[in-house]
């Protein structure tokens, strides 16, 4: 899937793609080096530098101010910014620069033997702490890769106008560090048309995230081989169900155990290319923004996947069709959309900012830059602070193109 994130830095986005980076790549392939220029590290310069304004400072200063023993700072410097072995060479350098330096001045006025020891003793103290440090990091990386490697298994790229869909989504976790929540959203192509599902897990935590990684392993499985879209929704709620036993049975009582999840499905049929059906299951209705303008669809009458038996209806899930006109885009978004607040507590206008921006430029409509729109206009509204995960997801038909049979 390429990112509408990634796509943006083209057009000036790289405050927004600072703000949510992808993953590094294993521990050691991309240490971090705070300065670099033009690729090339020159983290070895400040302390250079540093070094080198004490020495000369000491040596052109009177005996009144003997300044040498401030050397036991470069190595502090370097082992903040430098590696292991570029703190342990400015630690020697310290040593023998304070030997020189301090040998310059009559025997009178020399600082000795016990700032000697200091120096030293600072140079080894910082060799320690660059190796914590270092060691730090790579146990970052290697958790940011984990973390990555489990966001690209639960939300697996999407292939451009696949199955017959143009499509562009973002996925902004609440938690930065953590890349991956409890939102979920695929497309699935099969012989009965192209089926997409996009929801939100109740919740946060690992617990959100197995509980998505089910329904999406549900969806794909269903979703290409039923050839009625209400077993594919039927299948779901059995899924949360199992699953909910399934950890119940584990001795993971409590929230894992009462998890819902909101989700919208939708079926681009190969045989109708003007319509979409849908079961919602309590999500919010995905606006249709196109040539028109800007309408929702209606709301669904199902509960939340999970949440099916506190109700006594046993009829089957009902699919509603709508009738989409060449170039609408349907838009589904999280409630990390809906609900994000201003300084004043005042909710995101999706609704209206879509309407006047496709006003401005009917463009707007096509999903990649309605998607960069809703990204944009959340995390400025709510400057850059989300409370809850967000996803923005936006679908329409190829057009000229047939859905594969």
């Amino acid at each position: 899937m390429e990112s509408v994130s990634a796509r943006d830095g083209r057009r000036g986005g790289r405050g927004l793609r600072e703000r949510y980076p992808r993953a590094s790549w294993p521990a050691g392939a991309h240490r971090q080096q705070p300065l670099r220029v033009r690729g090339r590290s020159v983290a070895w310069v400040p302390p250079l530098l540093l070094l080198a304004a004490i020495a000369l400072a000491d040596v052109n200063t009177g005996a009144d101010f003997r300044i040498v023993s401030w050397i036991v700072l470069v190595p502090g410097i370097a082992a903040a910014i430098c590696g292991v072995w570029g703190t342990a060479a400015y630690a020697v350098l310290s040593v023998v620069t304070y030997g020189v330096v301090d040998g310059l001045w009559p025997d009178a006025y020399r600082a000795g033997l016990p700032d000697f020891i200091l120096v030293a003793l600072g140079g080894i103290l910082a060799v320690a702490a660059c190796v914590v440090r270092v060691r730090g990091q790579e146990r970052m990386l290697r958790m940011q890769y984990i973390a990555e490697t489990i966001r690209r298994t639960v939300l697996r790229p999407l292939p451009p106008a696949w199955g017959g869909l143009e499509h562009a989504e973002v996925y902004l976790p609440a938690d930065v560090e953590a890349r991956v929540g409890g939102d979920f959203y695929d497309i699935q192509p099969g012989p009965h048309g192209t089926r997409v599902l996009v929801g939100d897990v109740q919740g946060k935590g690992l617990g959100a995230v197995e509980m998505a990684a089910a329904l999406l392993g549900t969806f794909r499985e269903a979703g290409y081989h039923e050839p009625d879209l209400a077993t594919v929704a039927e299948r779901l709620e059995t899924r949360v169900r199992r699953h909910r036993g399934h950890l119940g049975d584990l001795g993971r009582g409590g929230e894992d155990t009462d998890r819902f999840a909101t989700a919208v499905l939708l079926d681009f049929p190969a045989d109708a290319p003007d319509a979409v059906d849908v079961v919602n299951f309590g999500h919010e209705p995905p606006l249709v923004v196109g040539p028109a303008g800007v309408r929702a669809l209606p709301p669904g009458d199902r509960l939340p996947l999970g949440l099916g038996d506190l109700t006594r209806d046993t009829s089957r899930p009902g699919v509603r069709r709508c009738v989409l006109a060449p170039g609408e885009t349907l838009l589904v978004t999280t409630d990390g959309v809906t609900e994000a607040r201003d300084g004043d507590g005042a909710f995101y206008p999706l609704a209206d900012a879509v309407a006047h921006a496709l006003a401005a430029d009917p463009r707007t409509a096509r999903p990649p830059r309605l998607v960069a729109l809703v990204r944009d206009g959340v995390l400025r509204h709510s400057g850059g602070h989300l409370d809850d995960d967000t996803t923005v997801f936006a679908v329409r038909r190829v057009l000229g193109s047939g859905l594969p049979g």
